[in-house]
């Protein structure tokens, strides 16, 4: 017994001296390199602590599933987001919580040692985007990564359009197919299309050729890029992820409209606006729930 009370007392007093090297070695970074020290801070101490907490987060609401015997239809907006992130199906070809902690491992392994948080640091200010998660970016880092994926997802919106209008010469009904022609020129010169406009088109969607089933390989890998979702698969995979994809938007747009866009922060406003399309991160609060509430006023009209 006191052998073990003894090792307990030199791991202790161990630790200790390693966390006053340690402070001393963030005092010298603080005051000699401001900029390198944000970086580790934030991937030290905030990054660690939202990744710590949302891992806890999950936990319990997949706990209060098993519990209540509910399914993820039934569950609040705000569960059900956070769930999104680690489920199946939701994003490239695996989950986003389960690709996020995968790439924070090498990172976190090397930052266990004292001082080899230096080179975590460098790492992190040379290839933030490719070695990081969006846990440990900073709030600079994530304006200025969220901007570089819409613009990858923005070089395949003239694609899209441009498919949807070549689709719309062989739809049999001249009236909606000349419509949709002008909607889709409206869009390519710049124009905004009203919600009751694309309601006025939506019989078109359900069936050939622009049913989700009858659409072109092209069209449907540039949906793919669209939605973050790798195109490099066979058709037929890519539909069923594309199905899958949208169809918990709508489950989203669903509990969105129940629990009422006044309830959402600025951050979740702003990161509903991103999910379904819009880049989000230039616009003020009033924009974003402007446009919302015209997403939302069409989606939740649709079968």
């Amino acid at each position: 017994l006191s052998t073990k009370a003894g090792s307990r007392s030199v791991i202790a007093a161990l630790m200790l001296k390693v966390k006053h090297i340690n402070g001393r070695y963030e005092r010298f970074l603080e005051r000699t390199f401001p900029r390198f020290y944000v970086l580790y801070a934030t991937f030290t101490r905030a990054g660690v602590q939202a990744l710590f907490l949302e891992v806890k987060e999950i936990r319990k609401i997949k706990s209060k599933m098993h519990q209540q015997r509910l399914s993820v239809q039934q569950l609040p907006y705000r569960d059900m987001e956070r769930l999104r992130q680690v489920r199946p199906g939701t994003g490239d070809t695996a989950p986003q919580f389960r690709r996020d902690v995968i790439k924070a491992i090498p990172i976190g392994l090397i930052a266990i040692p004292p001082f080899a948080n230096f080179l975590v640091i460098v790492l992190m200010y040379f290839f933030p985007r490719q070695l990081l998660i969006r846990y440990f970016w900073t709030p600079s880092q994530q304006v200025e990564f969220l901007d570089a994926y819409d613009a990858i997802r923005r070089e395949s919106y003239p694609q899209v359009v441009t498919n949807i209008a070549l689709a719309a010469r062989s739809l049999p009904e001249p009236r909606l197919q000349k419509r949709l022609q002008e909607l889709c020129a409206e869009v390519q010169r710049g124009s905004q299309p009203r919600v009751a406009e694309l309601y006025a088109v939506r019989s078109l969607f359900s069936g050939s050729p622009l049913g989700l089933n009858k659409l072109q390989a092209s069209h449907v890998k540039a949906l793919s890029r669209v939605l973050f979702l790798t195109p490099h698969l066979p058709a037929f995979f890519l539909r069923h992820r594309l199905r899958s994809h949208v169809l918990e938007i709508r489950h989203l747009d669903r509990a969105l409209l129940r629990l009422g866009l006044g309830q959402l922060s600025e951050e979740e406003l702003r990161a509903a606006c991103y999910l379904r399309g819009l880049n989000s991160t230039h616009l003020g609060m009033s924009e974003c729930r402007a446009w919302l509430e015209q997403w939302l006023g069409l989606s939740c009209k649709l079968q």
